[in-house]
């Protein structure tokens, strides 16, 4: 299984300067990717705040939204199940190894925390510090 954080959906579903990477990267590999239920949040969040600060339009954000409910509605995009306490004792640990020296984030140690939980193969991200992290934690990290 191939988990995605909020900086590669981001990139997918809204636009950035990793857009162009995240799209063919998706066609390339043809495979299924899949997102945590906080993943979820964090992006339907995160386009929303865009259209706030004027990164996107209100109409973009529409359609962003849209595309990304209906790719889980479809199955091309999972959102994994697991035990939001296992979650926040796998977070726990995670950021008492490694916070401390790396200055991670808590939604991003939280993203990494339910890869591991879901056994994820692949962990996907744009975000150079969280590469780190998922990669300390034992994650293959791509793009």
């Amino acid at each position: 299984m191939n988990i995605a954080d909020t900086s590669f959906l981001f990139s997918l579903y809204g636009k950035d300067a990793h857009t162009p990477t995240a799209t063919a990267w998706v066609n390339a590999q043809n495979k299924r990717i899949s997102t945590g239920i906080l993943g979820h949040h964090e992006l339907t969040n995160a386009l929303r705040l865009s259209a706030f600060r004027k990164v996107i339009s209100i109409a973009e954000m529409t359609n962003s939204l849209a595309a990304f409910e209906s790719d889980i509605k479809t199955g091309h995009l999972g959102i994994v199940r697991v035990d939001l306490a296992q979650v926040m004792a796998e977070a726990m640990r995670l950021s008492a190894l490694h916070t401390c020296a790396g200055g991670h984030r808590a939604f991003d140690i939280l993203h990494v925390a339910t890869a591991r939980l879901a056994k994820a193969k692949l962990f996907l991200t744009f975000d150079n510090n969280q590469r780190k992290l998922a990669a300390s934690a034992g994650l293959a990290v791509g793009p």
